[in-house]
């Protein structure tokens, strides 16, 4: 009679500390056993030549999104998860967006009924304050933090989203009192207006535009500001989406200090540069997002970033929209001037293999380092560990196993996502996830999808180790 449900047989098993050539033993959904020669599994998966690392978690995700009118995103929950099953993600973290004027509860509830039913692996939502009423800061934002919505992003730019300072702080202090990590988007708001417009009355409004609207200067600006706030409130902040050298020097020097200030980057600031918004006509458009892909020094800022410890997580940004007709990157506002071309790019398929390939397979870090900067990290930074981003005993039996040889070009064709196109078309690729298991279920492997939809589910998150105030000694 067999003694678990999956025995994962004679891989190396690597997590963010360790490694070593054992069994994985897995009943109801969780590991337990490790150990050499392990009894016979239901089903037994041969992993002899291949590396089994803890399951992607990818903690900055954007699905189903409310647009403005005419703008469609081009991922639901559906498309979205089978996409991340297939880069070798077992949970995504998308965000629950209040839109100004109506109730962060009631937003959370429709975000529900959105994934209901649709998600190939685990998700667990964010929120996003762009309304900090007396009544959302008062109630509702502390209620949802105990049922477990534990963390929540702000705004420093975007006519629909932006805080000003008055506001950053006020949600601070909730952050703070209630222990909530806080996520901010850095860029200032009034120079990249400014800067907008300039460029628009001199006719400059082709996609390329959009990186010159917003330099690091102002990423730069808005991340200090942010620490500042931070630091006045003794309130922990998590940076996202870093793109460039001046913000990631703020960042160290506030850790230099002793401040709880995290950060995390993206795969498009190490494969993608500004000149890749240069194409002819609107093709540059597949390439805008915010901040913007910068320039060569600070792709090796980021590793620099990377390698000593800057950055805790490393996230797609995943953002999609369509590049072809009329309700994406082509809209006929955006045909105008950059301003109108939608801000994101699909990513949440490719970012392991492209942190991978770049770092684990040209010698830039370890596979350790590559585990805790994709999977352990985010399980710890966002309240989900242990039960998600290890490899231990009682842990959720999420694996991703990797053919580190593996050679693959990355293409439109390959991807599972709802856009219609992917930024890293033609990229060439070392180390390829080639099974993906959620709590025991493989849910892809040999190119398809084995899962079913609605097998995903929500989880509820306990309080982050890493929100907890407490001013440097």
């Amino acid at each position: 009679m067999a003694g678990f449900d999956l025995v994962v047989r004679g891989g190396t098993v690597i997590t963010a500390s360790d490694r070593g050539r054992y069994d994985i033993g897995v009943q109801d959904g969780r590991i337990a056993a490790l150990g050499l020669d392990l009894e016979p599994g239901t089903r037994e998966i041969d992993a002899e030549s291949l590396w089994v690392l803890p399951g992607g978690i990818d903690s900055h995700v954007h699905l189903d999104q409310p647009q403005p009118p005419g703008i469609v995103q081009a991922d639901d929950f559906l498309t979205g998860t089978r996409a991340a099953a297939a880069g070798g993600n077992t949970t995504v973290m998308p965000f629950v967006a209040q839109i100004k004027g109506e109730s962060l509860r009631q937003a959370v509830t429709a975000y529900h009924a959105k994934a209901a039913g649709k998600c190939y692996v685990d998700v667990s939502f964010h929120l996003i304050i762009s309304d900090p009423t007396a009544t959302v800061l008062g109630q509702e934002l502390p209620a949802l933090v105990h049922d477990g919505y534990t963390s929540f992003k702000v705004f420093m730019t975007y006519d629909d989203l932006v805080l000003n300072d008055r506001e950053l702080l006020e949600v601070m202090e909730v952050a703070r009192r209630e222990q909530a990590l806080m996520m901010v988007h850095a860029e200032g708001y009034d120079s990249i207006k400014f800067l907008t417009e300039r460029l628009e009355r001199s006719g400059k409004t082709a996609p390329y535009f959009h990186a010159e609207s917003r330099p690091d200067i102002v990423e730069r600006e808005a991340t200090h500001r942010a620490i500042s706030h931070g630091e006045l409130l003794d309130t922990p902040l998590m940076i996202v989406h870093v793109s460039s050298r001046a913000a990631m020097e703020q960042i160290r020097w506030a850790q230099a200090r002793g401040l709880k200030v995290y950060a995390e980057t993206c795969p498009q600031y190490i494969a993608l540069t500004a000149k890749d918004l240069e194409g002819l006509n609107m093709e540059g458009a597949r390439y805008v997002c915010s901040p913007p892909p910068r320039d060569e020094d600070s792709q090796k800022a980021i590793w620099e970033g990377i390698e000593q410890g800057v950055f805790s997580t490393f996230s797609s940004d995943h953002a999609p929209y369509f590049y072809e007709g009329s309700e994406g990157k082509q809209n006929p506002k955006a045909r105008t001037s950059f301003r109108w071309v939608p801000n994101g790019i699909p990513g949440v398929q490719t970012r392991l293999p492209i942190l991978f390939s770049e770092g684990v397979s040209k010698g830039r870090i370890s596979p350790e380092t590559f585990v805790a900067l994709t999977s352990t990290n985010h399980a710890r930074m966002y309240g989900l560990y242990p039960r998600k981003g290890t490899i231990a005993i009682g842990a959720d039996a999420d694996l991703a196993l990797w053919d580190p040889l593996r050679e693959e070009t990355i293409t439109q064709s390959k991807m599972l996502h709802g856009s219609d196109y992917t930024p890293y078309e033609g990229m060439r690729v070392k180390g390829w996830p080639v099974t993906t298991i959620v709590r025991g279920q493989v849910v892809f492997a040999d190119g398809e999808l084995k899962g079913e939809p609605g097998f995903g589910q929500h989880l509820a998150r306990e309080l982050s180790p890493y929100a907890k105030p407490g001013r440097p000694s």
